[in-house]
């Protein structure tokens, strides 16, 4: 038993070679060659200066028109370029809206802090009393 399992047979190079010629051509059926390059739109960048003889740099302003609109709206906010969220995490902070007057006009809310006459002696009487450690 133990000669039948190190007995192995023998590779097949016509095999191997159909392999290899397949896995070939299924790559060089889906290879693409990419010859548009252009900035990531989803990244910040530092724009720098051309070069200081170079005439591709020409000051006419014009700019690949199709670039900068996907540039801008790479840029937005979510809630700009989306009406809804597109997945369960989005979904926290959405709308972020307050619910109640940022002014608190609404006196049934928004409970300042009032002042009596204890307080306002407590406050000057702490006031001193931080002005005297200061000076020793």
């Amino acid at each position: 038993m133990a000669a039948t399992q190190t007995q192995k047979e023998p590779k097949n190079l016509v095999h191997q070679n159909a392999i290899l010629c397949e896995t070939v051509g299924k790559e060089l059926r889906n290879q693409k060659l990419y010859t548009k390059y252009s900035m990531n739109p989803h990244k910040k960048s530092y724009t720098l200066t051309g070069k200081p003889n170079s005439r591709h740099d020409s000051a006419d302003g014009q700019g690949d028109e199709e670039f900068l609109e996907m540039y801008k709206t790479a840029q937005q906010l979510p809630t700009e370029k989306l009406e809804y969220p597109i997945t369960e995490a989005q979904e926290i902070g959405w709308d972020t809206t307050p619910l109640i007057d940022p002014q608190r006009h609404d006196r049934r809310l928004y409970h300042p802090k009032e002042h009596s006459e204890i307080t306002k002696y407590m406050d000057a009487y702490w006031r001193q009393k931080e002005q005297e450690k200061l000076q020793q």
